[in-house]
């Protein structure tokens, strides 16, 4: 029996980072073997066991054979006679398909190391093209490292859409993998990668086909509403934000591709347009609640925002309301994140002023502080509760308006 260190822990400690998580191999075992040295039992596909100390997984040593449609459709052989070089074969590109046994060693059949110094995602052999998720992982490797994709994989990721590989992948699984690469560093490279391969046309449409709609005539000739989004995105990236909020940036604009052609490049009504596109995204992808609801707030709201210290009191007070400010003001601080990442998605990040956040804040506040109990205790008829409540809003917004810092 022998065990190595395999795939993403190898790969880690060649680029310096923190390994997260530690993935075993082992070679020459049979799961009986593993049973009676107190490994346990977990895999319900292949064979895998839990250390029982570390509770880490170790993996028998295993070929794969395609037998159907998808990420699932796999005969599984693993055994004794199975070699650390087989097993590495199987896995998806070079930089994974590294291993490390007790004396340090770096087992590296597929020249997985250079493709690390040269930063570029290469499969490892033909059967890449077998499991659609290896584009999606493909793609969020390349916005967590910044690597770019070997001509050859990219090519063999377009003949995978072609061929109708991408169709079969469940919502879940895709949910889950943008939402991983949506909390890289730069996830633009990883929409970069599933455009160019076409599979964001399959699993995203509404996405892909913001490229090509003109933006404002105030931005950089070069910013279509593609760019613009990945612009967005990167910058709620580069601030840390949620997943919500990063999730937000990437479909407030949904709505520019239903403009007419004619009234392009203004984008009249796009909100409005938006909001069913942003849900049908959402339903398709199965997109949780929380991202769900902020996403289309903000798609939504979004150009309104940007011109609240024009607006006038009433029309800040029907904004805060339908954002449910007064009830949930976190959600409502990240949907205002998300408009200044759309202010400043141009080239460079532009450090563009943007007073709104602060003078909305400020204006919530006011509203807020209406003592709604004192009012309906005054109210002699209750039916005039709700119109007394709004009109001392209305009055408060209005001061606060009034007395601009």
């Amino acid at each position: 029996m022998q065990i190595y260190r395999v795939g993403g822990a190898v790969r880690d400690q060649l680029l310096g980072l923190p390994i997260k998580d530690i993935d075993w191999v082992v070679v020459g075992a049979t799961a009986e073997q593993m049973l009676s040295q107190g490994y346990q039992a977990v895999g319900k596909d292949f064979p895998v066991f839990l250390h029982p100390h570390t509770h880490q997984e170790y993996a028998l040593a295993r070929t794969e054979r395609k037998d159907g449609h998808g990420y699932t459709g796999f005969v599984v052989h693993a055994s004794p006679d199975v070699t650390l070089e087989e097993d590495l074969l199987r896995r998806d590109l070079t930089i994974n398909a590294m291993a490390q046994g007790d004396d340090g060693v770096i087992i590296d059949p597929f020249n997985g190391q250079a493709d690390l110094a040269a930063k570029v995602l290469r499969h490892v052999s033909p059967a890449f093209s077998e499991d659609p998720v290896r584009i999606l992982r493909l793609a969020r490797f390349a916005a967590r490292f910044g690597f770019s994709t070997a001509p050859e994989t990219m090519a063999l990721m377009q003949q995978m859409v072609a061929d109708g590989e991408v169709d079969h992948l469940v919502p879940e699984r895709v949910w889950q993998e943008i939402t991983k690469g949506l909390m890289e560093e730069k996830p633009s490279l990883m929409f970069a990668a599933l455009r160019e391969s076409g599979a964001l046309a399959r699993i995203a449409p509404e996405i892909d086909a913001l490229w090509g709609v003109p933006q404002r005539a105030d931005y950089h000739p070069e910013v279509d509403t593609g760019l613009h989004t990945m612009l967005v995105l990167d910058y709620a990236a580069a601030q840390g934000w949620p997943l919500a909020t990063r999730f937000a940036a990437l479909c407030h604009d949904l709505g520019k591709a239903k403009t007419p052609a004619d009234v392009l490049p203004r984008h009249i009504m796009h909100e409005a347009r938006g909001v069913p596109v942003v849900e049908a995204l959402c339903l398709r992808l199965r997109v949780p609640a929380e991202c769900r609801d902020l996403a289309v707030m903000t798609c939504r709201e979004h150009t309104l925002v940007h011109t609240a210290e024009q607006l006038r009191a009433e029309t800040v007070l029907k904004l805060l309301i339908r954002c449910d400010a007064f009830r949930r003001p976190e959600r409502f601080a990240q949907m205002l994140d998300a408009c200044l990442a759309d202010a400043r998605g141009r080239y460079q990040f532009e450090e563009c002023a943007y007073p709104q956040i602060a003078y909305l804040h400020r204006l919530l506040a006011a509203a807020n502080a209406v003592n709604a109990g004192q009012i309906a205790q005054q109210c002699a008829d209750k039916k005039q509760i709700p119109q007394a409540v709004e009109q001392a809003r209305i009055a408060a917004i209005t001061a606060a308006i009034a007395t601009r810092e």
